[in-house]
């Protein structure tokens, strides 16, 4: 069944048959299939007054190792929160008595994130929901498709060079 990728790449072979547009099948897919997805993330977010960096910040939190804490270098490495965005984000989650920094007790010039009490509760009630949300929109997919596009979506980010651990 053709998609609006495949009339936009009609187009381009009706119009420029001197350029090799396939890239666009899977850039194009790949940006349409991220506002969609982000949308339905971010309406599961919201029920629990969250956003993505939000969520973010506190997930990388709940799944560190125990005591659940992380320098805000660590924090940025381990999620998906740039460096320009982390201290605004960690100023909200503070200010929402999500989080909290305090003093190293290994190097006290340097500061730990941790979650309290009622960050952990959150982030415990939005991530079922949140990974219900992931489920419902690949339900589509085959458990050997999954497993495929994961791999090849892998491959792909490796190749731009997104060794993040």
């Amino acid at each position: 069944m053709p998609d609006h990728v495949d009339m936009v790449l009609e187009q381009w072979q009706d119009r420029r048959p001197d350029l090799d547009v396939a890239p666009m099948a899977v850039l194009g897919r790949l940006k349409r299939l991220n506002r969609l997805v982000s949308a339905e993330l971010d309406k599961t977010f919201a029920r629990h007054g969250l956003d993505s960096p939000s969520f973010d910040v506190l997930a990388t939190l709940r799944r560190s190792q125990p005591p659940h804490q992380l320098c805000p270098n660590d924090l940025i490495k381990a999620s998906m929160v740039t460096s320009g965005a982390i201290t605004q984000r960690l100023d909200r989650l503070e200010a929402r008595g999500l989080v909290r920094r305090t003093r190293s007790e290994k190097d006290g010039r340097s500061v730990v994130v941790s979650l309290t009490d009622d960050g952990w509760d959150l982030i415990e009630k939005a991530l079922p929901e949140h990974l219900e949300t992931e489920h419902r929109l690949l339900a589509v997919l085959t458990a050997k498709q999954h497993d495929a596009l994961a791999d090849t979506l892998r491959d792909l980010l490796e190749s731009l060079g997104d060794n993040k651990e």
